[in-house]
């Protein structure tokens, strides 16, 4: 509270020193105040939001008297739309009226508050879909007319503030690497995503402005090789959606590769009953709503734990899948030739016996979207990043050149472009 102030106590030796220079608070540098008259604070629960509420109220924060402070979260803030006609009335005319508004989810999606020119980051989330839906709610248009009926921008900035950065980071990198499905280079695609979000970062003593290089690496620090290989026994490395599924069944020869692997004999008939039923519960559902008979529902209950069931035991031996892929980092020193590349030319052999596929079909099945090519090779990038790291501090540099492979591509770090497949 301090802090966002411009009041924390341990810091005033290094302000004194760095003069007019000293790094922009929210509460207290006054070109952020013009701006920061309506502020949500995402907590992490509703009692969170209510503890809150009490230390804004404290003598120690006289400062935060003139701001109307809104508790939307419990029962008591409403449900959905409800839940904004009280931010609305507390602000009467958002112009004159100063506001904070305490959420830990409501009005984090689906609704739009003009006047909210900030967001306070105030909780864990390792979803980036949670954490820039929320961030999204600060940055909707807020216009009006003046006298001659021409429009005047009311918001023409908004501002995120985040006090765990590995968290904000990784967020930010996770979210654009989603994004822009051609670009390979998992920097490239930080640099397009921080022009239009351009991020400042406050080491204690300063502000600065950093890049994409600097968005990885502070997004990696704290990182372990263990959480970096367990990336590879992620779900989200597979697709086991029906739209997937349905594409997986219509191709026999990708059917046929995997019916040959023991566990997977059933396959055919076990996407067909997570089609079936799923698209069943999901018409029932709509059809009839609350209308279900108690015999009904329970029947649905029942076919849609069948079909989560069959559709987990399908995801996590398609994950087995690929926890075996890092090994193949190892049967070459040439790191700048991509794995698919190496195995190819090297151990092709190798890679039928260690996962039961010939790297023909194992492609067949990244192309129909089984596999996520892009997230794998996002995996490699940061294992092989993570590794030089490692080797660099012992005094080891085997890979002196920029080039790096990746799964099905490879990209040079020195430059912003990326190179084609099969480099």
């Amino acid at each position: 509270m301090d802090l966002i102030r411009g009041a924390y106590t341990e810091n005033i030796v290094t302000e004194l020193k760095l003069g007019t220079e000293k790094p922009p608070m929210p509460f207290s540098d006054a070109r952020l105040l013009s701006y920061l008259q309506h502020t949500y604070w995402f907590l992490p629960s509703v009692a969170a939001c209510r503890a809150m509420a009490k230390l804004l109220k404290k003598r120690s924060n006289r400062f935060y008297d003139e701001y109307k402070v809104i508790v939307a979260a419990g029962n008591s803030a409403g449900m959905g739309a409800q839940a904004v006609e009280p931010v609305y009335n507390a602000m009467e005319d958002p112009q004159r009226t100063k506001t904070i508004t305490l959420s830990c989810g409501k009005l984090s999606t689906g609704v739009t508050v003009k006047p909210w020119t900030g967001i306070m980051m105030l909780r864990n989330t390792t979803s980036p879909e949670t954490y820039f839906q929320a961030a999204f709610r600060v940055q909707s248009p807020w216009t009006t007319k003046d006298e001659s009926g021409d429009e005047v921008i009311l918001k023409p900035l908004c501002y995120v503030f985040d006090f765990a950065p590995n968290r904000a980071l990784r967020q930010v990198e996770e979210y654009s690497c989603q994004l822009n499905v051609k670009e390979t280079n998992p920097e490239k695609k930080v640099e397009e995503f921080i022009k239009f979000l351009p991020i400042l970062a406050y080491d204690g003593s300063s502000m600065k402005e950093i890049d994409a290089a600097g968005v990885h690496d502070m997004a990696m620090s704290g990182t372990t090789a263990t959480l970096l290989a367990r990336r590879w026994e992620s779900a989200v490395l597979v697709n086991v959606d029906n739209a997937t599924l349905q594409r997986l069944m219509n191709n026999p020869e990708a059917m046929k590769a995997l019916m040959n692997i023991e566990g997977f004999r059933s396959l055919n008939s076990d996407i067909e009953t997570i089609i079936n039923k799923s698209e069943h519960v999901k018409n029932t559902k709509k059809e009839k709503g609350d209308d279900l008979t108690p015999k009904e529902k329970k029947r649905l209950t029942e076919e849609e734990k069948e079909y989560k069931s069959k559709r987990k035991e399908i995801q996590e031996k398609l994950i087995k899948f690929a926890t075996r892929i890092p090994v193949f980092m190892y049967l070459t020193d040439y790191r700048e030739y991509c794995l698919k590349d190496v195995i190819e030319q090297l151990e092709p052999e190798l890679f039928r016996k260690v996962t039961g596929l010939t790297l023909k079909d194992f492609s067949l099945l990244v192309s129909l979207g089984v596999f996520n090519s892009e997230l794998m090779n996002d995996a490699v990038y940061k294992f092989k990043r993570y590794e030089d790291s490692s080797l660099e501090y012992t005094g080891i540099d085997k890979h002196t050149g920029t080039v790096i492979g990746l799964w099905d591509t490879a990209v040079d770090t020195a430059r912003t472009g990326a190179f084609e497949k099969g480099y």
